[in-house]
């Protein structure tokens, strides 16, 4: 049943993305936003269990609501449901839409909103970078992860997953305000992505048939300060002959990171035209995977 369900979810992702069209319809991930702000707005203290009392709170809400919708038994209503927790065609549709752009200010203005890096001073390399560097980590964390556990434990996982992934892009910060109070969603966070985010680093391998990359990511991938976000970037970076990673300017401040990949250092407005190129090939293997599974 799971398997009709993602198979359902992942065409109708692919069709409709996030149903903008639909304006009356309000993307869950908002609700779960809304209540982190409430939350933080109300009860936020330097303290990592006044952190752990929001995320275990979301949690708990989540599951009890999922689990309420996951007990209709029809498996149109719940690939439907499931299709919100995933962000295939929005994904590729935004790092698109950077690259498509010709004027250097326009893409710095909309890869500024897919990154949290300082963009104001970029050029068209780092703009690059920064979009091959986002569609690598996000396909773990917006395709991969959410099919995953949809395929493991239903719309009741796959949400969770989801409440989990929003509470660490809200407040899973290494900074003075959020080190402490955001400091259990971040390691729930390591947790839930381990599987996935190596999943998706051996799938972008192979799909783009690359041995280097199948065999070397996880040298490269490591380095970075995540046990799991460099994965994928690395095995982007080996499949495509790029260096990613780097020195990066945050908040103001140069962080040091480390190079993912071993290529050209200068990164073209085709690299990244290369890296979309991986979502033709991966919607046909999950389709495959999925409608044998539902066989």
């Amino acid at each position: 049943m799971f398997y009709s369900i993602a198979l359902i979810a992942y065409a109708l992702d692919n069709i409709f993305g996030e149903f903008e069209k639909l304006k009356f319809l309000k993307h869950p991930i908002i609700f779960m936003g809304d209540y982190i702000n409430w939350f933080k707005k109300k009860y936020y203290e330097d303290s990592i269990l006044r952190g752990g009392i929001l995320t275990v709170s979301l949690i708990v809400i989540v599951y009890i609501i999922t689990s309420f919708l996951a007990s209709f038994d029809n498996i149109l209503f719940q690939g439907f449901l499931a299709s919100f927790t995933l962000a295939s065609k929005m994904l590729y549709d935004s790092v698109e839409d950077v690259i498509t752009s010709r004027n250097l200010e326009v893409k710095k203005e909309k890869i500024a909103m897919l990154v949290s890096r300082d963009t104001s001073t970029m050029t068209n390399s780092d703009v690059n970078k920064a979009a091959v560097e986002t569609y690598a980590e996000n396909l773990s964390d917006g395709v991969i992860a959410p099919l995953f556990y949809l395929l493991c434990f239903g719309i009741v996982g796959a949400f969770i997953y989801k409440a989990i992934n929003t509470l660490d892009s809200m407040i899973g910060y290494r900074n003075e305000k959020y080190e402490n109070f955001g400091k259990i969603a971040a390691i729930l966070d390591d947790i839930v992505n381990y599987v996935p985010a190596r999943i998706t680093a051996v799938l972008i391998a192979i799909l783009f048939m690359s041995k280097k990359a199948l065999t070397q990511f996880y040298k490269y991938g490591s380095k970075h300060e995540s046990p799991n976000a460099g994965l994928p970037i690395a095995s982007m970076a080996l499949s495509l002959d790029l260096k990613l990673g780097g020195p990066t300017s945050y908040f103001g401040k140069i962080k040091d990171k480390a190079f993912f990949g071993i290529g050209k250092e200068n990164i073209e407005n085709s690299d990244v035209l290369k890296t979309l190129s991986l979502k033709y090939r991966l919607d046909i293997f999950i389709i495959i995977v999925l409608i044998l599974g539902v066989l």
